[in-house]
């Protein structure tokens, strides 16, 4: 399993019961109003190299404090900060790393995967933190965990997934997530930011060009950022992208009431979705940055143990 042996690689190699096992943790760790943020000691004597060879603030602070709050120590070194800024390898910066017998390397990286190539010559477990374009696995986990705090089950929700799916390894695992547990996606972006074969990925996995069509009778609309930083060329005018994917109110209209709007962040006002949105009562954006602190705590105590 890729949550015990190798740490925990992607959401596609991993079965529903053990998604829903750290899942089920991460309510356990949950923070509730009124009451003191609680420490454990369950980690107590294990160290966490968090190694972030792009930029992150999210995932890399949360990862940081699930593993102090969980009474583990740990180390963040950036790759400006690293050997490798000096021309050293990737492969060797891993070994220098894991002679240091750390108990777990997080790792974020521009490369699509690397952590899974590393974790077939290195012993020590490593969790991937985000791998280029293919997979974000906390994310959708927590994802699905905002999503449960508000409804009881995954199963037969309509989840609108728009934006720079091209680009977007928040969405591949999302969509992997999902459609495990028996929820429709809609996959919803520009043509030239829509590849076609991800409709492949999963039988209840659909896509759409048209936002107003996706976005009909929707459970979930989760918005994604526009990755400029990896896109070579001019894939859609950004002036006009607001105008045909950005989330407005009158789209939330066309969602079920009770519609749930995501983004994982960081978010670009007046591009991917209104302020108004952002503020909304439908908006969790802030829960999902909350509740990654606890499913990297359910993560790590699950690698860890």
């Amino acid at each position: 399993m890729t949550a015990t042996v190798k740490g925990l690689l992607g959401i596609e190699e991993m079965g529903r019961q053990e998604i829903q096992a750290i899942l089920d943790r991460a309510k356990d760790f949950q923070y509730h109003q009124h009451e003191p943020v609680k420490k454990f000691t369950i980690l107590q004597g294990k160290m966490i190299v968090n190694l972030f060879f792009e930029s992150s603030t999210r995932t890399r602070t949360s990862f940081e404090i699930a593993a102090k709050r969980l009474g583990a120590d740990s180390v963040s070194i950036t790759a400006s900060g690293s050997s490798v800024s000096k021309g050293e390898s990737l492969v060797d910066t891993l070994n220098t790393l894991a002679a240091m017998r750390p108990s777990a390397i997080v790792m974020r990286h521009a490369a699509s995967g690397a952590p899974h190539f590393l974790a077939r010559y290195l012993e020590i477990p490593i969790i991937n933190a985000g791998d280029g374009t293919h997979e974000h696995p906390t994310q959708a986990l927590l994802d699905a965990r905002t999503i449960l705090d508000r409804r009881p089950s995954l199963e037969g929700l309509r989840v609108a997934i728009i934006g720079d799916i091209a680009h977007s390894r928040v969405a591949r695992s999302n969509a992997h997530l999902l459609s495990k547990f028996g929820a429709q996606v809609v996959l919803c972006g520009p043509p030239t930011l829509l590849p076609r074969e991800l409709a492949q990925l999963a039988p209840n996995i659909s896509l759409s060009y048209d936002m107003n069509e996706a976005i009909a009778g929707a459970d979930v609309i989760m918005m994604l950022r526009v990755q400029l930083e990896r896109q070579h060329e001019v894939l859609f005018p950004a002036s006009e992208y607001f105008k045909f994917y950005g989330l407005r109110l009158e789209h939330i209209e066309q969602a079920k009431p009770d519609v749930i709007v995501m983004h994982p962040g960081p978010i670009n006002r007046g591009r991917e979705l209104a302020s108004e949105v952002a503020d909304s009562q439908s908006s969790v954006i802030l829960n999902q940055v909350e509740n990654g602190v606890a499913v990297r705590m359910a993560v790590l105590e699950r690698v860890l143990q």
